[in-house]
Order: C-alpha cells, then sequence, then structure tokens
C-alpha cells in the first residue's frame, strides 16, 4: 500500500471529484452570460443541510451540487453560481459588481515578469547597479484598499523586490529597499514604479539550502518512529476513525484541510472546524511597508498554496495521505499529491500515580491523532496541526516556519519598527491573526455558551484567612454579548454547554475553549487595515449559525472595504441560548523577529484546544491497558 486513498462510498462532504468539477465548471460556462471566456476562481462543495448529512446512510442516493466562482479578467465583479451536478444545471447565478477574486499561484510569476520587463523598473535597478534582471526576484503583494485612485476599478497587485547573488542564493538576505511598483493583475500593465529607496542591498552570504551550504553536521544519529502491528485508525476515503473518535476530512481552495462532522464514543462535539482566515500585519510606517497586510486565505486561498508533502520528511512514522484535486484559474485540473498527512505520535505520560502504602504505581502512555498540511505563502511556510486526543481534547497548532520578510536598513541603525538580524538586513515587527470557525454541536446543536471568571472573595468573615476563590459562570446570550476578550487575570475561557443532555452530577454536558494564544491587535480601527480586519479586536465571536455566513472578514476579501465579516454579523444581535451556534477564535502570533529567526525561521507555535467538561461522567481514559515499551532500552 502506497499510503494514498481512494473514495469509494460517496457520502454528503466527501468533497469533489475531479470528474465532479469539470463538470462543474461546464456547466457554468454553459449557463451564465460569456461563459465561455470566463475564468474560474474557486469549485468547492455546496455543503448540504445539516439534516441532510445526519439523515444519510451509507449507499443512499446522494445528491451532489457545488459552487462555482467565475470572473472576466474585462470587467471587475464575480459570479458566484450555485450548481447542480446532479440535474447538470446552474441553480442560481449571483453577480457583486464590487467583488475581487483571489490572486491566482499563477499570477504571481505573471505579476513578477510584467514588473520586470518595465523600463522604469529596469533603470531603477540599473541605477541600483543591478543589471542582471534574471536574478532580480519581485514578490506579489495583495494590495489591500488604500483609497489610491488610479487603483480604483482594478484588481491590483503591489510587489516588494530582492535580489540573489547567484542562482541558488537566498533572496531575502538581499532586500531592494524603496523599489516598488503597482500591477493591474488582470491587463498585466504596471501602474507605477517608485523609487525611493537609496539604502545599499546587503550582500552578505546567508544561504540555507543544502546545496550550497559548506558545514553540514554529523553528530545527530536516526530517531525511528515504529508501529509493527500497524496503525490505531482506519481511513476510508474522507472517513477516519481513531480510539472513540469518528470525523469526516474535507479540503477546498480556500480553506484547505476542513473538518467534518466529528464525534467522540458516538456523540457529537464539532459539526464543522476550521481555520477561516489569517491576516498579517506589519508594524512599520516607512515607504510603502504600510501595504504588507496581506489576508492569505481570503486574498490567495491556502489549499492552493498546499504543498506535497514527503515522507520521512514532513512527517515520520506509519503514514497515510490524502491527494487533493482543485482547479486552476482556466478550469484544469490541479492535484496536490499527500496534501494531507495523517499519524500517530507517542505524546508521553497521559495519567500516572504511586501508592505509598500500597507501594504500586499505575502509568498508561498518552498519543494523539495527526491531521495536518503545509502551504508556503511566498516567503513564510504554515503548518496546520489538529490533534485528537485520547482524553477527548481536540488541539489545534500553527507552526510558522520559512523565512521572515525582510527589508534593507543601514547597519547598526534598524530604526523603531523592526530588529537587525544580519547587517543591514531587517525583520520588521509584525503578527499573524487568525480565525478559527467552529461550528459547535456538543451533544446536539442546541448549545449555550457561557464565560468563565475565576475571582477572589473579598477577605471577611466568609473569608477570613484570604484564600477563597471562585469561578463565576456567565451566560452570552445574544450575539453583541459574546464579542469578548480574553482575560489572563481571571483565567477566563469559555464552555459550549448543551441545551438537551446533562451528565452523572445533573449538570450540562459541555466543552470549554481554552484560548491560549490571544494577540492584541494594534492596527488603528478606522484605519484601512483595520477596518479590513475587523475580526481581530475580539478574541471570542459567536453567532447563529447561517450557512451564508463563512468566512470573518467576509465572502470577497481581496480589495474589500470591511463592511463585511464578524462585526456585520453580529449587528443583528441574535438570540444565542439553546441555539445552533458558531464559535469564532481569533488567536495567533506577535513576531518581534530575532536574529535567530534568520536566515530561515525554526517553527514558531500558537494555537488553542477544546476540552470536556462533564461531556463524560468520569475520566474516559482510566480504562487504557498497561504496557511496557519492549522496544525501549538503555541508552548506549
Amino acid at each position: 500500500m502506497d499510503g494514498t486513498t481512494a473514495i469509494r462510498d460517496l457520502h454528503p462532504l466527501t468533497p469533489l471529484t475531479s470528474d465532479e468539477i469539470l463538470e462543474a465548471i461546464a456547466i457554468v460556462r454553459g449557463g451564465i452570460a460569456d461563459g465561455a471566456s470566463a475564468k474560474i476562481e474557486v469549485v468547492e462543495l455546496a455543503e448540504p443541510a445539516k439534516s441532510v448529512v445526519r439523515s444519510h446512510s451509507p449507499g443512499d442516493a446522494v445528491v451532489r451540487e457545488a459552487w462555482v466562482n467565475a470572473y472576466h479578467t474585462n470587467a471587475k465583479g464575480v459570479h458566484r453560481c450555485r450548481v447542480s451536478l446532479t440535474e447538470g444545471r446552474v441553480l442560481s447565478d449571483r453577480h457583486f459588481p464590487e467583488a475581487e477574486p483571489m490572486i491566482a499561484p499563477a499570477e504571481f510569476l505573471e505579476i513578477e515578469a510584467a514588473v520586470k520587463a518595465d523600463p522604469r523598473f529596469v533603470a531603477a535597478c540599473e541605477r541600483r547597479g543591478l543589471g542582471d534582471m534574471a536574478l532580480v526576484c519581485v514578490d506579489p503583494w495583495s494590495a489591500g484598499n488604500f483609497g489610491v485612485a488610479e487603483e480604483q476599478g482594478r484588481r491590483v497587485s503591489h510587489v516588494f523586490c530582492w535580489l540573489r547573488n547567484s542562482e541558488f542564493d537566498h533572496q531575502y538576505a538581499h532586500p531592494i529597499d524603496g523599489l516598488n511598483a503597482t500591477v493591474d493583475i488582470d491587463t498585466g500593465e504596471v501602474l507605477e514604479v517608485r523609487d525611493e529607496g537609496d539604502i545599499p542591498v546587503p550582500r552578505g552570504e546567508w544561504n540555507y539550502d543544502h546545496r550550497v551550504q559548506t558545514v553540514i553536521r554529523t553528530d545527530l544519529r536516526p530517531i525511528n518512529v515504529v508501529q509493527p502491528e500497524g496503525v490505531s485508525f482506519q481511513l476510508d476515503g474522507h472517513l477516519l476513525k481513531w480510539h472513540d473518535w469518528e470525523l469526516r476530512i474535507g479540503f477546498n481552495a480556500r480553506e484547505g484541510l476542513t473538518l467534518h462532522d466529528i464525534s467522540i464514543s458516538g456523540r457529537p462535539v464539532l459539526y464543522r472546524a476550521s481555520i477561516a482566515e489569517m491576516m498579517v500585519p506589519y508594524g512599520s510606517p516607512d515607504g510603502r511597508h504600510p501595504r504588507k497586510n496581506v489576508f492569505d486565505v481570503g486574498e490567495y486561498g491556502i489549499g492552493r498554496l498546499v504543498n506535497s508533502l514527503e515522507l520521512g520528511c514532513d512527517c515520520l512514522g506509519a503514514i497515510q495521505y490524502i491527494d487533493a484535486t482543485l482547479n486552476d484559474r482556466d478550469g484544469e485540473l490541479e492535484t496536490i499529491k499527500n496534501a494531507i498527512c495523517l499519524h500517530e505520535e507517542d505524546m508521553g505520560v497521559m495519567w500516572k500515580h504511586h501508592d505509598f502504602r500500597l507501594n504500586t504505581t499505575e502509568t498508561r502512555r498518552a498519543r494523539r491523532m495527526v491531521i495536518s498540511t503545509i502551504a508556503t505563502v511566498g516567503n513564510y511556510e504554515y503548518g496546520y496541526y489538529w490533534y485528537l486526543h485520547l482524553d477527548g481534547t481536540i488541539e489545534f497548532e500553527i507552526k510558522a516556519t520559512g523565512v521572515i520578510n525582510t527589508t534593507a536598513c543601514l547597519p547598526g541603525a534598524p530604526g523603531p519598527y523592526g530588529v537587525e538580524v544580519v547587517p543591514g538586513v531587517l525583520g520588521q515587527i509584525h503578527q499573524h491573526t487568525f480565525s478559527a470557525r467552529l461550528d459547535m454541536a456538543v451533544d446536539g446543536d442546541a448549545n449555550t455558551v457561557v464565560e468563565c471568571n475565576t475571582y477572589a472573595d473579598p477577605p471577611g468573615p466568609e473569608n477570613p484567612y484570604g484564600n477563597a476563590y471562585r469561578m463565576i459562570e456567565t451566560v452570552l446570550e445574544t450575539e453583541q454579548a459574546a464579542a469578548r476578550k480574553a482575560e489572563q487575570a481571571t483565567h477566563r475561557y469559555w464552555k459550549f454547554k448543551s441545551a438537551d443532555k446533562t451528565g452523572l452530577t445533573g449538570n450540562p454536558t459541555a466543552y470549554k475553549l481554552i484560548p491560549t494564544s490571544v494577540v492584541t491587535p494594534f492596527l488603528a480601527p478606522d484605519g484601512p487595515s483595520g477596518r479590513r480586519g475587523g475580526y481581530t479586536f475580539k478574541d471570542l465571536w459567536v453567532t447563529a449559525f447561517d450557512p451564508d455566513q463563512r468566512f470573518p472578514a467576509g465572502e470577497f476579501v481581496n480589495g474589500s472595504d470591511g463592511s463585511d465579516g464578524l462585526p456585520a454579523f453580529v449587528a443583528a444581535d441574535r438570540d444565542l441560548v439553546g441555539q445552533d451556534l458558531v464559535a469564532w477564535h481569533t488567536f495567533g502570533l506577535h513576531h518581534v523577529p530575532r536574529p535567530e529567526d534568520f536566515p530561515v525561521q525554526p517553527c514558531i507555535t500558537c494555537g488553542f484546544k477544546l476540552m470536556p467538561v462533564g461531556f463524560f461522567d468520569d475520566s474516559n481514559v482510566r480504562d487504557l491497558p498497561w504496557t511496557r515499551n519492549e522496544a525501549s532500552c538503555h541508552a548506549s
């Protein structure tokens, strides 16, 4: 077996097959005005109603529908079409005249080529003594919405530039400061070239590529992960079963990896989970750097940038892979081999107790199920890791690595907005702010969210020794009341309770969301980037389920004005008590670069946990078997 899996039994949540993607595109091309010339932004499964999913039995006929976003390069706007694959027709065609499609991966190199062919840009390079344009690197960035008159009505990209000293050299070690351009993506026209920099290009060698490394250490011996009896999980198409867990794995161009219908011991916990947005604002007001504020999910589509993972490199042990098939802008198929990785990891001690009277010791080992994928967005890599634990905990972790974005500075004079990581190379302070969309279903769809804070009792007759403190729960009854910030001083967390089921003690069964990686935003809320990133100003949002409210910064993010998204969703202030709830958790990384982050950045991490609270009647891991790992030995 090669570690990949095939679709055997079509389920309502199975991602679109290759044939279905091509069929959906053909239906749209024949069903909308000027469809034959349309570009295709994304094709994704139109997920059916929850009632349809829950009533499905293996072998039942499945009604298949798709969302197709189509656009024309000679006109602004996006057609969002719902397509029936079962009936072979367009069910709806809604045109969004002000929407801009995402920037496609193929356009990255087209933007670079357009800039490098512009005489103004060539002259600016020559002024710096850079005559070989093959060694100049131009990175496209989404341009945001800064009210520039010349950009209105166009789909544009802003660019930043670097240099390679040689073919395999590290470009981000040689930033070309003050040289930027703006490009109309659809026409290829270079609207503007700005040449404002006189800081010399740093030329020091700081390579990490094994082809040019001069020293490779030899003191580390192999570590092998061996499962001689095979793995403990089963994968049938996109259905994963492990321990008491069961869920379906999805994938789409925008969000990448998605998880569906997650249950443990036959009881639902989450209906759908994904990382629905990522915003990366940079903190420098200098030059054109204020435009460095990207929404990597909504403006590019993180799924389109996912790597093909390599056995024995990205994950160790007995690995199962799932491929992902997407469309390109011309409507052709693109398959990402080994896009999703599944494997188990040992996690040390699960629980242990030594009874000193009986002189007995009980120890049980923990393990977790890992579902992961890695995407490359320009200079950064983002590893998405969903963990299922034996005790019912669901954990998500981002591992950010790759290369920090750089600009140039005068050696020894980095200024206040970054850190000089090597002489003349500046890493700017920035943040990575993610939004997890968690469609809660704790023992069913009817849930209530409560906020939990711990407070000390005031000293007095009932607290004579000043040691009393208690946890107080507050029901968050409406959407605006549930737009919340974390608070370390009270060890705040949020609990999602079943409205229908209670545990052994009579309390509602529940899961709690623990905010372990909150980020304080420093953008001005009324600034051009702050308006578009409104979701970042709260650590928790809770909304009543609406299938059309899918993304925290809005459905169409590229060039958006900030009027769509979570702040607009909660304006209705809908009731949240005993309702079908969606939790949106904002978390991330506040990154002040270090010299140790260059020339390649070791993984830095962030994430969150969902833990059962009264969901089980007692410890659900006390029945784990006692084992001794016979492969363990004394070190030699």
